[in-house]
């Protein structure tokens, strides 16, 4: 056999390892408890809700895969944050209404509010560092 083939079989015997190892690490939080402090939000509060102060709202779906993979970030930063802001999530499919006028196309989309004006917007998912950092400025 060539050696070429010795390597390639190599990379890939350590790309499959490496992905195996790794895949099991960004599931294995998909399933853990939503922080008690995340607000959920609907098209009839949604309004109320953002109009004071700084308000992390995460927009998603029960069927979308990335927003399962966001879910856990989002818990963590509401975890973080504390009293400093809101972090909230919105279900796109049950509240049509509030999708539509801020014409979500995509989700999960993260938008932070500040005194009910978008600040920041996010689309896909992102790290909490991302968030954090985005939600400093908005309360700064």
């Amino acid at each position: 056999m060539s050696i070429y083939i010795w390597i390639s079989l190599g990379i890939l015997i350590v790309l499959i390892i490496w992905f195996r190892t790794n895949y099991k690490k960004m599931i294995s939080g998909m399933d853990a408890e939503p922080s008690k402090k995340l607000v959920y939000l609907n098209d009839k509060n949604f309004k109320n809700k953002i109009k004071n102060g700084v308000i992390l709202v995460d927009f998603w779906a029960e069927w979308c895969q990335p927003c399962k993979i966001l879910g856990p970030i989002i818990s963590e930063v509401a975890d973080e944050i504390g009293d400093k802001a809101v972090v909230a999530k919105l279900d796109v499919q049950n509240n049509p209404k509030v999708s539509q006028e801020l014409m979500i196309r995509n989700i999960p989309t993260v938008i932070i509010f500040k005194n009910g004006k978008p600040f920041k917007q996010f689309v896909g998912v992102k790290t909490k560092k991302v968030f954090l950092k985005a939600l400093a400025e908005a309360i700064s």
